[in-house]
């Protein structure tokens, strides 16, 4: 992990990989996001439910699905489906402790809100590490893992792809970075959509806890 020494940028995706999954605080954003397809559709839960998960697999993202196809309000959404109970997610003190001693640019890198970010970031005591937050608006509705979105990104900060890595729970989301030129790293889960592509060649590692993989980097020294 030596070479892990010499990155200039970092990119944390936020779902599942700034929490623990195991907190399930995407289990809200998921029922919200069905509550809110049943409304605008007049459809039941359990349709809205199929279309919900048929548009995450093929469009990458629920949004982006009810984006081509129903031509919905996008903040609308985004702002009814994170509107959710966050007042379980504690401080980390120790991924707190270990994204300060990390050196170089720090961005948040997420296909939700900007401000579902700042709420979960302010939750765990850490927003004030990151030097902005890159989400779904800021990809103009291109979710990952779409290149264009990365390519955007890179862009936007300047990155130099040789000394960045991408911190992500769902494997495909690192194969366009690896692509590019970052080290990647994937956050080990269970869930199917997540893992799926987990054992790929553009994983350069992976762990189950984000603060303990840094605390290896930065113990280093």
């Amino acid at each position: 992990m030596k070479e892990l020494k010499n990155i200039k940028f970092w990119l944390f995706d936020l779902d599942n990989t700034l929490y623990s999954g195991a907190t399930k605080v995407f289990d809200q954003v998921d029922k919200r996001m069905s509550d809110f397809i049943s409304s605008k559709l007049n459809i039941s839960k359990e349709e809205a439910k199929k279309i919900q998960k048929n548009y995450f697999v093929e469009y990458n993202t629920t949004l982006n699905g009810m984006i081509k196809n129903h031509k919905i309000d996008a903040n609308e959404f985004l702002e009814f489906v994170h509107d959710i109970d966050l007042s379980f997610l504690k401080e980390d003190k120790h991924l707190d402790y270990e994204i300060d001693r990390i050196k170089g640019k720090k961005i948040i890198f997420t296909n939700g809100s900007r401000a579902h970010a700042l709420n979960v970031t302010k939750r765990l005591g850490i927003e004030r590490h990151f030097d902005d937050i890159f989400d779904i608006v800021s990809a103009d509705f291109i979710p990952k893992p779409s290149l264009k979105t990365y390519k955007k990104i890179i862009e936007k900060y300047k990155i130099e792809p040789q000394y960045s890595i991408f911190i992500e729970d769902i494997a495909r989301n690192l194969k366009p970075a690896y692509e590019l030129g970052m080290k990647t790293v994937w956050i080990e889960n269970d869930e199917p959509w997540a893992a799926e592509f987990s054992d790929s060649d553009f994983i350069n590692y992976k762990t189950d806890k984000l603060s303990k993989f840094l605390k290896e980097i930065n113990d280093q020294k």
